[in-house]
């Protein structure tokens, strides 16, 4: 049980304070995580890397030399925020562009996609690669499904080195790949984690039982077998990841990975079984890894990886690196950089405006008063439809969103911002603060809409159907939902259709379809969830109407308003 905290909310944020605040002289705090407190050269690629807590030394422990120069940190086994995203990735990049790369899970893959776009729109050219290690969650011709696990250190490793060597970008991003596609693990657990606060682990194993193939995130494993000794449990590991070995490969280099409760000696008679039976299998093991290197917080259980090597890969997996928890070869000579130099992309500036634009944002702030107060109104209504098949958390997510957005739609006007800038700030306040997919999606579709928008003049009728059709397309291009598959999407695409058609007065316009979308939200009850959280339960969520699709209606009756 994880047991030491202050208010559980709080975990994540406390935690990176209290790990910067004990390796200052190694990463420094930012916005959103953390970047190294020592100096490299101008022009360098920077490998920015992250993604929830819980998982330590994943993932602000592998910043420093030859590995990541930041660490995006969100809350416990949650993605971070493409606003996080970005602030690290603005205050880690040194000229030479930015290198993402984080375990392949849905939130992830948005928010750092949408951070990458706009670091992109910014001039600052940025690709990723998505690690997806675990032979479990999808088969060898579906590799692109697979979750990240303890693949994440050896692709992270790998990237870092050829950065700190002087690849480019695009070098970087081909060995990174090419060490993500010869990466393989496979894990078991004993017992489940327990969320702090919670009273509870997030699932159990029946006694001298274990689950076969698991995650990083407290989720289940496919199967459950009876509890075995050392050795035998050694040959399922070494079998199971075996199974996929490329045609003549020999030279490895071998991990095994404690997930949080299971102790250090224990991993050590596990590598006493694994490390003959690879032996015997053929394989040359090249400098091996045995310890906690991505947990699941206090998760008993282990898992096994191997990484395939050629000359190029083997090379950088022993090249130097020094971080506050991966040490290799000599000492890397460092010098502190200046705290001043670092960027602070969190600092918001505006655009001048005119008097007109600025009169919109003003009523834009009125709308945003009066959509916090309405969700607020129906937070629990929301929690509640959304736990009958998901984890109930949907009121509170677009309350939070609502609120941020609401304080960052009151500073823009007390700064005379335009309607764009205006809205722009609410969107990336909005995904920040909202949590989650849907949270990624309202951030995303409102920086997409005051895009249509000017800071130039006042908002007309045309610019406000073009916003929302912006809003939708982007959505549509990040969501990987379509109509039909019971999402906020089958409320938000009969809307803007409706708005487009109806070429009247805009406030009657959009009221009129608010009422479409009401409908067609409703109407989402009929639905079986094809996407998102809710499939796995389908079935409970049939005759209730989704969340998402209700909120959304609700907001934009209200904006009608």
């Amino acid at each position: 049980m994880t047991t030491v905290f202050n208010d559980p909310t709080q975990f994540a944020q406390e935690m990176l304070s209290g790990f910067c605040r004990l390796h200052a002289d190694t990463v420094q705090p930012v916005t959103g995580g953390c970047v190294r407190a020592t100096d490299t050269p101008e022009g360098k690629v920077a490998v920015v890397i992250g993604g929830g807590s819980g998982h330590y030394p994943a993932f602000a422990g592998w910043v420093g030399p030859g590995m990541a120069d930041g660490a995006v940190v969100g809350n416990v086994f949650a993605s971070p925020s493409a606003q996080q995203v970005h602030a690290v990735a603005k205050a880690a990049q040194r000229g030479g562009g930015v290198f993402l790369s984080y375990g392949n899970y849905a939130g992830d893959v948005l928010n750092f996609d949408l951070a990458q776009e706009r670091l992109n729109a910014e001039g600052i050219p940025t690709r990723t690669v998505v690690v997806a290690d675990d032979i479990t969650s999808a088969s060898a011709e579906e590799r692109h499904k697979r979750r990240g696990t303890t693949g994440d250190l050896v692709v992270f490793k790998i990237a870092g080195a050829a950065a700190e060597a002087g690849y480019d970008l695009d070098g970087v991003v081909e060995v990174a790949q090419r060490a993500n596609d010869a990466t393989y693990s496979f894990a078991v657990a004993f017992a489940g984690c327990t969320l702090p606060g919670d009273p509870d682990p997030l699932f159990t194993v029946p006694k001298g039982r274990m689950g076969v193939g698991m995650g990083v995130h407290g989720e289940p494993g496919i199967a459950e077998e009876d509890v075995l000794p050392a050795a035998d449990l050694a040959r399922m590991l070494v079998e199971k990841v075996l199974t996929e070995r490329p045609d003549g490969a020999r030279r490895a280099a071998v991990l095994v990975n404690g997930l949080g409760g299971t102790k250090y000696e224990e991993m050590f008679v596990l590598w006493n079984d694994i490390a003959p039976l690879l032996e015997d299998a053929g394989v040359q093991i090249v400098a091996p890894e045995v310890g906690e290197l991505i947990t699941s917080l206090d998760m008993a259980g282990v898992s096994l990886t191997l990484f395939w090597l050629d000359e190029e890969l083997e090379k950088l997996w022993v090249a130097p690196a020094q971080t506050p928890a991966f040490r290799r070869g000599s000492a890397i000579t460092t010098t502190r950089r200046d705290p001043a130099a670092i960027e602070d992309a969190t600092t918001v500036t505006y655009p001048e405006s005119t008097t007109e634009s600025q009169a919109s944002a003003r009523a834009l702030l009125a709308i945003g008063q009066r959509v916090a107060a309405a969700l607020h109104e129906h937070e629990t209504e929301l929690g509640k439809l959304d736990s009958i098949a998901g984890d109930g958390d949907h009121g509170r997510g677009m309350t939070s969103g609502a609120d941020a957005a609401l304080k960052a739609l009151t500073e823009a006007v007390e700064a005379r911002a335009g309607a764009a800038s205006a809205l722009a700030a609410a969107g990336d306040a909005w995904g920040d603060r909202a949590g989650g997919t849907s949270g990624a999606l309202w951030g995303a579709g409102l920086r997409a809409a005051a895009g249509e928008l000017t800071d130039d003049s006042a908002v007309t009728g045309a610019q406000v159907r073009a916003a929302v059709r912006a809003a939708l397309e982007h959505i549509l291009s990040y969501g990987k939902a379509e109509r039909g598959d019971k999402t906020l999407l089958d409320a938000l695409i009969p809307f803007t259709e409706a708005l487009e058609q109806d070429e009247g007065e805009l406030a009657q316009a959009w009221a009129a379809a608010a009422q479409v979308a009401t409908t067609e939200a409703d109407a989402t009850a009929d639905l079986t969830p094809r996407i998102g959280r809710a499939r796995p339960l389908a079935e409970r969520s049939i005759g209730h109407p989704d969340p998402g699709a209700i909120s959304l209606a609700l907001v934009m009756r209200t904006a009608a308003r």
